[in-house]
Formats: structure tokens, C-alpha cells, sequence
């Protein structure tokens, strides 16, 4: 309800709340119009009509990769690896664990006149002048009453068989070759055979094959220098082959000259 008071009609009116609320419908006294709208724009209902609001952004969808098989493949080349290592180790510590009369049976090639022609290789006869062997380089038999000297000797030069065949008795091995053999194959051996005891190394002539090697009652001959059953027989067979025993000399005062023809003249060993 509004009251108004004297003063004419410049005065403005003053006005009582009541305390009651505007009638349903009806603006409260100096509200402007047009309060109470929004002013926006009312969500608008979803397709269909439903008016459910806006739709919730889909989630990705995540797709499997797989398994990766990098690393499994990994882990099998190092287990297949670790396991033929021990295996190759056991193989060697069996190997190394044989006689090495067996061992000097597994080369392939090898040629043992020991079970062949057994007087052959009863050895302790000396013999002046020249002899004649069965075997071309032999293998053992009568020999010189000086052996050849086998203390890693590189003669550049034919030996004297004869004094040859006594440094077999005292377990060395003879390695010989064709004297037109390449160089670079000659130098293999060479590096095999300087400084090493109980080894020496020849030219020889008339060789069926490239390489030749002898030791007490073996042979074996290769085509080349690089043939790993080099190894393999002076390995196995370097002093074992001897029957003078593993301290049978190989040094001075042995013959230490180049020439096939045996020198008797030479100083008597006790061996």
C-alpha cells in the first residue's frame, strides 16, 4: 500500500513495504523489466526430443598391441648360448680327460704306424751312414746316434732324416713341407713352430703332399697351412710320442746343420 504525503506533485511518493510478496505473476515494486529472464538461450533437448542435455564425450577405444617379442627372443638366444657354451666345456673336459693315444685316434687322416708295423717304432738302434726307410719323411726306426736339434728350430733347409728320426724318439714333432709351398704358408708353420721345444721345422723334397707332419710312430699329411689338425697333432702328440720320456734332450749337443747326408762324425749323446 502506498501513502502519499503532502508537498505537492514534485515530491516523490514515499513508499511503505508492507512486508508481503508480490503476487504470483506480478513484478516486485522497482524491479526492472525484463528481470529474472535469462539471458541466455535455454539448453535445447538432445535428439529425439528427450531433452537429456548434452552427450558425454566417448571414450577411446584402446586397442591391444600384443605381446612383444623382442625381449623373449632375446632372453632365448642368451639361454640357447649360455647352454652351449657349458656344453662345448664339458665336450672339452671329456676330450682333455682321454688317453691321448685316443685322441691322437680321433684325427682324421691320421696315420699310426704303431699298430701297423709295431717293430718299426721299438727305436734304441743307432745306425752310422745313410738308411734307408719305408716311410718318405719317415716316422721312426734306426736312426743316427745324434738327434737333430728340436728346441723350436726353423731350418730353412733339408735335414738329415737320420738325425730327424732321433729327435721323434725323444718326442718331437717334424713338421715338413714342400719347398715351393707359398710363403705366407711357411710363415704360418714358422710362427707355430720358433721358440716352441721339442719342435722343428723343414723343407722336403718329393712330399706327396703340401704339409707333413711326424712324430714317434704318427703321420699326418695336409694340404695347407692352415688345417686345424696342425694343432691338433702336435698338441696330442709333442712329447707324448716319446719313448725316451718327457726329459729326453732335444737341445745341444745336437746337430744343428742343414744337409740329407748324416754327419757321424758328430759327438755321441748318451740318448
Amino acid at each position: 500500500m502506498s501513502i502519499s504525503t503532502p508537498g505537492g506533485p514534485e515530491r516523490r511518493p514515499t513508499v511503505v513495504t508492507t512486508g508481503k510478496k508480490p503476487a504470483a505473476g506480478r513484478p516486485a515494486p522497482g524491479a526492472k523489466a525484463g528481470a529474472g529472464k535469462s539471458t541466455g538461450d535455454a539448453p535445447r533437448p538432445s535428439a529425439g526430443g528427450k531433452g537429456k542435455g548434452p552427450r558425454k564425450p566417448i571414450a577411446p577405444v584402446k586397442v591391444s598391441q600384443g605381446r612383444s617379442w623382442g625381449p623373449i627372443a632375446l632372453f632365448t638366444a642368451v639361454g640357447v648360448l649360455a647352454v652351449a657354451i657349458i656344453g662345448f666345456g664339458a665336450w672339452a673336459t671329456f676330450q682333455g680327460s682321454k688317453p691321448w693315444e685316443d685322441r691322437a685316434a680321433d684325427i682324421s687322416g691320421i696315420v699310426n704306424f704303431r699298430k701297423t708295423d709295431p717293430d718299426l717304432v721299438k727305436g734304441s738302434n743307432h745306425q752310422q751312414g745313410s738308411i734307408k726307410y719305408a716311410q718318405a719323411p719317415p716316422v721312426a726306426g734306426p736312426h743316427n746316434a745324434t738327434w737333430q736339434n728340436c728346441m723350436g728350430d726353423v731350418y730353412d733347409a733339408p735335414i738329415a732324416n737320420e738325425h730327424a728320426v732321433h729327435s721323434l724318439e725323444h718326442g718331437a714333432v717334424w713338421i715338413t713341407y714342400r719347398p715351393d709351398l707359398p710363403a705366407d704358408q711357411v710363415t704360418k708353420l714358422k710362427e707355430r713352430v720358433q721358440g716352441q721345444e721339442k719342435l722343428m721345422l723343414s723343407p722336403y723334397e718329393g712330399l706327396d703332399k703340401p704339409i707333413s707332419l711326424q712324430a714317434w710312430g704318427y703321420q699326418l699329411k695336409v694340404d695347407n697351412a692352415d688345417d686345424s689338425r696342425i694343432d691338433e697333432f702336435i698338441k696330442t702328440l709333442r712329447v707324448n710320442a716319446s719313448i725316451e720320456g718327457p726329459t729326453a734332450n732335444c737341445g745341444q749337443p745336437g746337430i744343428t746343420a742343414t744337409g740329407t747326408t748324416p754327419r757321424d762324425g758328430a759327438a755321441m749323446p748318451t740318448q
